[in-house]
Order: C-alpha cells, then sequence, then structure tokens
C-alpha cells in the first residue's frame, strides 16, 4: 500500500533528542519496512532553531546520502517559514525567497512533491488582496516545479487556508498542471462535510492524523479522494503525546485497514 510518515509526526520525541533527521529516515525504513519518505523541514538541524533559516547545502546533500543509502524515494516535503503571505511587504520578499530556496531544496532531494503554506495563523480571514498575490505567487512557484519535475502547493494547515472554498478558488486561479494540494484530511475550520470533496481534483498528496484514523468517517474520506481520482500517497501525520513508535504502529496498520476495507469492503457480522 502506498503509505507515507509525515515527519511531524515524531516532533515530540524530536524535541526530546531522542530523534533527528537521519533517525526518521531508520525508522521509517527498518522499523516501519516503508521505503518511502514523507519529510517536514522543521527536522532540518537549523530549522529547529529558527524555521525560517535556510539548511546549509552540505546539510541537505547528507541527507540526500543517507536517503539514498536506503533506497528510498521522497513523496513530499512540507515546507514551514516558506508562507507566501504576510501583511508586511518585506516579509513577504523574505518568505518568498525562502520558497524558492525551498523548491531547489526539495529538487536537490529528489522531492516529488511541496508544501508551500498561503500564510500563517494571521491571514484569516483572507482578503482579496491576499488571494490575488497567493494566486500570483504560486503561478511563478508552479512553473519553477514544472522546470524541476515537481508538484507545489499549499496544506489545509492554518489560517485561510483552512477554508476549502478558499483553496478551491486559489486553485482555480493559479490553475497550473504543477499545482496541487495537500489535503489533511477532514482538517477545516469550516465547511467540514463537503471540504474533501471541494478540493478533491486537486490533491496530490494526503495527511492521516490521529482523529481522522480513530473516526468513523475516514473510511468515506477515502472513498471520496478515490471517486476523484486520487492514487497518490496515504501519509500519516500524527504527533501523538508520548509512546510514539508504539502510536505510529498503531496508526499504519489502522490505515491498511481502512484502505483495505475501501477496496475490498467486509461482509456484515
Amino acid at each position: 500500500m502506498k503509505i507515507s510518515i509525515g515527519g511531524y509526526s515524531f516532533n515530540n520525541t524530536m524535541n526530546e533528542g531522542k530523534m533527528d533527521t537521519f533517525g526518521y529516515l531508520e525508522s521509517s525504513k527498518y522499523r516501519y519496512g516503508l521505503d518511502t519518505v514523507d519529510l517536514w523541514n522543521g527536522t532540518f538541524d537549523k530549522a529547529r532553531q529558527d524555521i525560517f533559516t535556510l539548511p546549509d547545502e552540505s546539510y541537505i546533500r547528507k541527507v540526500r546520502e543517507a536517503i539514498d543509502e536506503k533506497g528510498m524515494k521522497v513523496i513530499n516535503i512540507a515546507v514551514d517559514g516558506a508562507h507566501l503571505w504576510d501583511a508586511d511587504p518585506e516579509k513577504r520578499k523574505m518568505l518568498f525567497g525562502n520558497a524558492e530556496a525551498y523548491m531547489k531544496i526539495a529538487s536537490t532531494l529528489g522531492a516529488a512533491t511541496v508544501r508551500i503554506d498561503t500564510g500563517d495563523k494571521s491571514s484569516d480571514p483572507s482578503t482579496e488582496e491576499q488571494l490575488d498575490y497567493n494566486i500570483k505567487q504560486f503561478r511563478v512557484l508552479s512553473q519553477l516545479a514544472a522546470d524541476l519535475g515537481m508538484i507545489v502547493g499549499p496544506e489545509n494547515h492554518m489560517g485561510s487556508s483552512k477554508d476549502p472554498n478558499y483553496l478551491k478558488q486559489l486553485a482555480e486561479g493559479v490553475n497550473h498542471p504543477s499545482f496541487g494540494i495537500l489535503l489533511h484530511m477532514g482538517r477545516w475550520a469550516v465547511d467540514e462535510e463537503i471540504g474533501d470533496a471541494l478540493v478533491a481534483p486537486w490533491v496530490y498528496h494526503t495527511h492521516f492524523d490521529g482523529k481522522t484514523v480513530a473516526s468513523d468517517k475516514a473510511e468515506s474520506l477515502v472513498r471520496t479522494l478515490l471517486d476523484a481520482g486520487y492514487d497518490g500517497y496515504w501519509g500519516i501525520e500524527y504527533n501523538s503525546p508520548a509512546n510514539q513508535y508504539m502510536e505510529m504502529e498503531w496508526a499504519i496498520a489502522s490505515v491498511k485497514r481502512i484502505l483495505a476495507s475501501v477496496r475490498e469492503p467486509q461482509p456484515q457480522a
């Protein structure tokens, strides 16, 4: 099955000093038997101290070497510290520079897709100026992604991006084949019942969290994406409060069970 583990899933373990990016790769490959990498730049050395500081080129080369040594594939890299909108024009300029830099970093790492957010928590509610700016900048990033053989786009992560209507407007405005949406399943501030379906045509990657894994709506959310033609990976981004290694075993097994049930429905007892 196409399953990956989002790097943020071990954030608490990393905060305790018990794991880093290389430990995450080892665990994904040898503990959980996956050949996939679902990176989060928050695990990178400098980013853990200052998310707006770009990692050293030498560090990125070491990460790429570790990925290649294990024969792994980078499905996605989720990037913080490079969201597009900020009320301060000077900060917007810095953030877009980070976004462009991370596109090249993603290419160096061999990533298939890149998550760049629309804005931070202060970007809600959205304005016409914000939407127009994000459309313009994502068109630039989408062309860069096309040149690098990738797909780029936001996640329903925070601020205005947690409104599926906003993301639909954004996707229609950008209108580029290398633009898409990373769907954190069921994570909406409004229109939760229809959110996943509204953005389904643009979804390039997904994240299950613990709440969704345990939800009785999980199978219907998966069906919604499959009905829209989704054929990507099912990422698990579940930063459990404790016992993260064991909790991830539960999450992976649960997602496999959900996917198997959707594809081959079990007979009623």
